[in-house]
């Protein structure tokens, strides 16, 4: 063979080649935008402490309990991940429930496995039932992102949101719900307490300290997996070994905290920007609260940050609609806390392409969601329905984008 010949096989090849890998990239799907997706960290980590999210990334999604590996006896899910997709909202496979009673005097059913109903067991393990007697409600597992921010707020800041008496006469009478706290609870900086009760701030009804606490309680309650801040079995109440190390505990709390906020999208289309300005006419923006600031805290890129996560995180009352029955803490059976609204758009992306909303999944819309709210939100919703159908639209259509 000549080298002319060579040459123009080679040639030839490397055509062949080329023309491979463009249609191969033209085929395979492109990385996808940070504000198509809720996961992925916040800008600003240290190399090691990108190192522990990633840790915290694995074993929030990653590991797979078995009663082998601590699983159970009883439980609800085997995995963080199972009722987190793509760390965004549960679907109603997923949906917890929670029992105790409808008054505040502290959960009776204790001894009967409340607060959290464990439905599944290992083998060998009957699931537990709602005991007589028990008040009960639904919570869908919500979206993790943002975490941190909402962390980092100030105790002071979200007692200046809060109007308990509704001295203003808004109609609207925010309230922190006063917790007790684990004695393995880190305490926030400039926390603020009350008779020996402390701010509330995740979960449906504000009866969460911190995502220490989150963790735990997920761990012991969901996968009934025991730590040594949480080792009390929760099948028969006694002291077990730990089944997961505090390293674990801690690098998933990290992952939580430093897991991005989600981003807006379309925020110069026209229809949006005209959506966010009707959003708050009609005062959705009094319980929703577009912008927050966090304080001091121990990751540096989330502290003194402006966020927006369209939420107050107080107490409201919803109406005798959205009355479970259900107490948590001195959180009343009508009582909701303002559920952050970012991330909304993208909901149902983990929800299976529909979406399903509110503290139970019941709404299948985001109007329905809207009709749906009553007692302190009344007002607004009455606004919304009195909104001349354009007006709806770019409204809905700023909530899409969140």
């Amino acid at each position: 063979m000549n080298m002319g010949k060579k040459h123009s096989i080679v040639f030839l090849l490397l055509i062949a080649l080329i023309t491979i890998l463009v249609a191969c990239e033209k085929l395979l799907p492109g990385i996808p935008g940070g504000d198509t997706i809720l996961d992925g960290p916040v800008d600003g980590l240290s190399p090691e402490q990108k190192k522990m999210f990633l840790r915290g990334d694995a074993a929030f999604n990653n590991e797979i309990f078995t009663d082998a590996s601590g699983l159970g006896p009883l439980f609800v899910a085997n995995s963080c991940g199972s009722c987190h997709a793509g760390d965004g909202k549960g679907h109603p496979f997923t949906t917890l429930t929670r029992f105790g009673q409808s008054d505040t005097t502290s959960n009776q059913f204790l001894h009967l496995g409340g607060p959290q109903l464990q439905n599944r067991g290992v083998i060998g393990i009957q699931p537990e039932k709602i005991p007589a007697g028990a008040a009960f409600t639904s919570f869908t597992p919500p979206a993790n992102t943002g975490l941190g921010f909402l962390e980092a707020v100030s105790d002071a800041t979200l007692l200046a949101l809060s109007d308990e008496n509704d001295s203003n006469n808004d109609g609207i009478s925010g309230r922190p719900n006063w917790i007790s706290v684990p004695q393995y609870a880190a305490f926030r900086p400039s926390t603020i307490s009350r008779n020996g009760k402390y701010i509330g701030r995740f979960g449906k009804k504000a009866a969460v300290y911190d995502l220490l606490q989150q963790t735990v309680n997920a761990y012991n309650q969901d996968m009934g997996v025991n730590s040594t801040y949480e080792h009390i079995n929760t099948y028969n109440g006694q002291e077990a070994d730990p089944e997961v190390t505090n390293l674990t505990v801690q690098n998933v709390v990290f992952y939580l905290q430093t897991l991005k906020a989600p981003i807006q999208r379309d925020q110069n289309n026209q229809d949006v920007v005209d959506g966010r300005q009707i959003f708050m006419s009609v005062k959705c923006g009094s319980c929703h609260v577009p912008q927050l600031q966090t304080g001091s805290y121990p990751v540096e890129p989330i502290a003194n940050k402006t966020f927006s996560p369209f939420s107050d995180f107080l107490l409201h009352d919803m109406g005798a609609g959205l009355n479970d029955g259900y107490t948590e803490g001195t959180a009343l059976p009508a009582e909701w806390r303002t559920p952050p609204l970012w991330g909304l758009g993208l909901s149902k992306k983990s929800q299976g392409g529909k979406y399903f909303l509110l503290h139970d999944g019941r709404a299948r819309t985001i109007e329905e969601a809207i009709i749906l709210h009553g007692g302190e939100a009344l007002q607004s919703k009455n606004n919304f329905q009195q909104l001349p159908g354009a007006d709806k639209t770019k409204l809905l259509k700023f909530l899409e984008s969140l």
